[in-house]
């Protein structure tokens, strides 16, 4: 079970944020943070994720704090969309996932699960705030940088060779279908695929996979 520390500027979004945590069956809240200085709670509870509501007052100072941090958990980062500064030190200090703080429970859930298994998450309103979208002319002449599949992505790949649907891969690999869709994404970036069939083709072709 993925373990859960829970940390916000007010005591109704702490609240929040822990019913949210508290109501899923996959997650276990270790304690409810009553403040944003996390060094020693990190350092006692070890969590898996750390699920962080930031607004803009001192955001960035925070973040650079936690990345002095020997082993941060990987991080669930609410914060409010289109900053991009905020985005960018988000990265530098190791958030897996970023989400607006008016993220619904589901996508808040699906974040925490596939950044606890290493997936970086964005949402589509968070998108711009990590990173320019490259102009046409800048995306043919770029190289694209490869990068492995996870042995979770790998799996998840096999069963779309396999003609299975998001559904059944989440009940075979007993994950939620937001998360199996996260993976899917991972996968066709990591593959510059830009379809299932396209995915499984370049798979097989890289020895990834067989069929």
């Amino acid at each position: 079970m993925t373990t859960v520390l829970v940390a916000a500027p007010t005591a109704v979004a702490r609240a929040r944020l822990a019913a949210v945590v508290g109501a899923s069956k996959t997650l276990h809240l270790i304690v409810d943070a009553t403040d944003l200085s996390l060094s020693e709670q990190i350092e006692t509870a070890q969590p898996d994720v750390l699920l962080v509501d930031l607004g803009s007052e001192h955001a960035a100072a925070w973040l650079r704090d936690l990345g002095a941090e020997p082993l941060p958990p990987a991080i669930v980062l609410l914060t409010e969309a289109g900053q991009r500064t905020l985005g960018a030190e988000a990265l530098r200090a190791g958030v897996r996932a970023v989400l607006p703080r008016r993220a619904s429970a589901e996508e808040i859930i699906a974040a925490i699960e596939a950044a606890a298994t290493g997936l970086i998450v964005t949402h589509p309103d968070t998108v711009g705030v990590l990173r320019p979208v490259p102009s046409a002319r800048k995306r043919g002449g770029a190289a694209i940088a490869r990068q492995p599949l996870t042995p979770r992505e790998i799996e998840v790949l096999g069963m779309i060779a396999e003609g299975l649907g998001n559904k059944i891969i989440a009940a075979g690999l007993g994950i939620s279908e937001h998360t199996v869709k996260f993976h899917i994404a991972s996968i066709f970036a990591k593959l510059n695929a830009g379809s299932r069939t396209e995915a499984v083709t370049i798979g097989v072709r890289q020895g990834l996979i067989m069929i």
